[in-house]
């Protein structure tokens, strides 16, 4: 925080953008509101992923959600093999500001 020329005092915020890891920034008076997103995580378990990479992920109440892909790089080829060799597959996802994304995995068993 610091002051500027004509006496307001200035916040300095820098973010991280959860999805995609690029850095934001903004400076703005600190009598201003800041609008903050509200950040959900999930976890489904995997059933199915299709040529495409859309997979097929269940909640705990059995409901079953089609219309995410698996990341790209290295964390959707490691839950893509670990599928394959037959583990049980827990995915997380985080929702927020209106997009969801596969973010982590855990094998539950075999």
């Amino acid at each position: 925080q610091r002051r500027v020329h004509g006496g307001h005092a200035k916040a300095h915020i820098v973010g991280i953008d959860i999805f995609t890891a690029k850095k934001y920034e903004d400076i703005s008076t600190t009598s201003h509101n800041m609008q903050v997103p509200n950040v959900d995580r999930y976890e489904y378990q995997l059933t199915d992923i299709n040529k495409e990479g859309y997979v097929a992920i269940m909640d705990e109440e059995g409901n079953v959600r089609e219309d995410l892909k698996l990341p790209e790089g290295e964390l959707g080829e490691e839950i893509r093999s670990k599928f394959d060799e037959g583990n049980d597959i827990d995915v997380v996802v985080l929702s927020a500001m209106g997009h969801d994304q596969i973010m982590d995995y855990k094998t539950t068993g075999k």
